[in-house]
This record gives structure tokens, sequence and C-alpha cells, in this order.
């Protein structure tokens, strides 16, 4: 093989792996925008959890870890609630558990679903009740 015919192929394999990998300028500043808006979102979170724990007592903090475990979301809304509340002065001392616990009940009258469950049986040709 000619000396101009192998840089060629090693020319063409590099733009492959550049491309495959993300090696163009383009590539990197995506790269750097998407690490900015995950170090936003990082921020963001931790100003949240020091929000939540000026304002909860530590049995309700531990109860709303424990409603996430189950209930990511759920928990989520009751953070929510509890951090506007805080935020236009609704909350004047820290929420403790039997307050949480309150404040759960009361979601939970206006969110109550329905859960309903309908089996259907099968039946086989080989289950003959005859």
């Amino acid at each position: 093989m000619a000396d101009p015919e192998l840089e060629a192929i090693r020319k063409r394999r590099m733009e492959e792996l550049m491309a495959k990998h993300g090696g163009g300028g383009a590539n990197q500043q995506n790269a750097s925008q998407q690490k900015a808006q995950e170090d936003a979102k990082q921020e963001a979170e931790e100003r949240r959890q020091m929000m939540l724990a000026q304002i909860l007592s530590s049995e309700a903090r531990e109860r709303i870890s424990r409603i996430a475990l189950v209930k990511p979301d759920k928990a989520r809304g009751v953070e929510d609630v509890l951090l506007r509340a805080a935020q236009t002065g609704g909350i004047s001392e820290k929420v403790s558990e039997e307050r949480l616990i309150s404040l759960l009940e009361q979601i939970n009258t206006h969110t109550s679903k329905q859960t309903k469950v309908t089996i259907q049986r099968r039946r086989s040709v080989l289950d003959d009740d005859d």
C-alpha cells in the first residue's frame, strides 16, 4: 500500500471516530452547556433542601423522606406546598410531624383516586366444566 492511500484511510477513520465520540467543537460546546445545566439543577436542589431543613423539624423531614421512597411525586408536591407557604409567610415556625400529617391528610382528601381492579378470566378449550 502506498503512503497517500494509508494517510487517506487514517484520516477517514479519525474523522469517523471524532464524529462518533463527539470530538468536534460544537459537541464540546454542547457538553459544556449540558454540564452548566446539570450544575444549575444541582444547585437549585441544594437550595431547596436547605430551605426545607429550615422550615421542617427533623421528624417531619424524616417522614417526607420515607414518603419519597414510595411516592416521589407526592413527596415533591408536599415539599412544593410547604415551600410556597414559607415564601408567602404562611409558616412562622418549624413544621412539626403532626402538622405535616394533617397537611398530608388534607392533600389526600383533595386528590383521592379510586382504583378499580377488574379480573377477566380466560376460558381455555381444555377447561371443561361440563
